[in-house]
């Protein structure tokens, strides 16, 4: 009889988000490299999203409603919860086997969240962790902290890194903005934690550069102290924040920026760093979190973000790049990040619990 595992793209109902991207491609990988006659993948997905795992996929449509109650699963072997904060877990039907990855441990440094807000989340993933069998973490820096602020019990706690997705083909539509001058991109969500302000001032000494922007707007106060500081910083002209954007959109911009840069305080991967790593653009990047881990000796690093650092920092990394013509070595590194690899580790965690069994 094939083992039956459940594959949750529940998160995939929230579009241009690094968890749709991060569903989208391990759950096509790891049906591809299945073995038909013994395994069968059943993808736990929204209903809008059922399309984009091929004609033949099995489904159980994700609602609301199994937040309280899940449906039967009686005839199923493994349970793949792919979002740390999931509320939807097999917690009553123990037979199943639980696999939990987890993407960071950011809410612990969110200086926005109370204490009490932190405790509650870090109890809500204690909960998740108790019922797994095995934890997955995208970094060494999250795992780090999952063995910190956690208490796995022995229970096996693997690395498994995301892979790069793979860019589409570039294009702008006829309503999305082209930069009229060489232009450093950055992307992501616009959120106080991405610290997108303090690439401000890499424009004030190059008029000629644009900085742009991509990404949904979370936070309006944010947004608009962005724009206070560009103001005030005599660069709004050559900011612009243009808000969500499709892949093709993406493909674009990063086929054609001048450099990709991302200061981001609060990443479990940086699954753009990889995107920007395939085109072999310049890269610079915190030096916070896994960033590091991820950018490994091919990237810049902002080790703080004073404007003076900054700048020497962006200026002495532009002409390195282009001295030592580091693109290839770029490409070469985003190659490690795969998910055809990822989806071979994944399957083999799975197919350690079914032996299990």
């Amino acid at each position: 009889m094939a083992k039956r595992i459940i594959f949750d793209c529940e998160r995939m109902k929230y579009e241009n988000t690094g968890l749709y991207h991060y569903c989208l491609n391990l759950g096509n990988h790891i049906k591809k490299q299945m073995i038909p006659a013994s395994e069968q993948l059943t993808y736990y997905s929204p209903f809008c999203v059922q399309d984009l795992f091929g004609m033949h996929a099995d489904h159980i449509v994700q609602t609301e409603l199994h937040k309280f109650r899940l449906p039967a699963l009686n005839k199923f072997d493994i349970w793949h919860a792919t979002y740390q904060d999931s509320y939807y877990v097999p917690f009553r039907n123990k037979k199943i086997k639980v696999v939990l990855s987890v993407h960071d441990l950011n809410f612990m440094y969110d200086h926005a969240k109370s204490e009490v807000k932190k405790q509650r989340n870090l109890r809500r993933l204690q909960m998740l962790i108790n019922r797994a069998d095995v934890i997955i973490c995208v970094s060494e820096y999250s795992r780090n902290d999952v063995l910190f602020y956690c208490d796995v019990k022995n229970k096996p706690v693997h690395v498994i890194y995301n892979g790069t997705n793979t860019l589409t083909e570039p294009e702008l539509r006829k309503q999305s903005y082209k930069p009229a001058k060489p232009f450093i991109f950055s992307l992501g969500t616009v959120l106080p934690k991405k610290n997108f302000h303090t690439l401000l001032p890499l424009l004030q000494d190059q008029p000629n550069m644009e900085l742009v922007i991509a990404g949904r707007i979370d936070d309006t106060d944010y947004y608009q102290n962005i724009l206070d500081t560009a103001i005030k910083l005599g660069i709004s002209k050559n900011l612009k924040i243009i808000g969500p954007v499709s892949e093709s959109e993406k493909s674009w911009y990063l086929n054609h920026c001048c450099a990709f840069a991302f200061p981001s305080v609060s990443e479990g991967f940086g699954l753009p760093v990889t995107e920007a790593m395939s085109v072999g653009k310049p890269l610079f990047l915190s030096k916070k979190t896994a960033l590091p881990e991820i950018g490994g000796d091919v990237a810049f690093y902002f080790e703080n973000f004073t404007a003076a650092h900054m700048k020497e920092t962006f200026a002495t990394g532009m002409k390195q790049y282009t001295r030592f013509q580091m693109q290839d070595e770029i490409i070469k590194k985003g190659k490690e990040y795969s998910w055809d690899i990822a989806a071979s580790e994944y399957l083999r965690v799975y197919r350690s619990l079914i032996i299990q069994k």
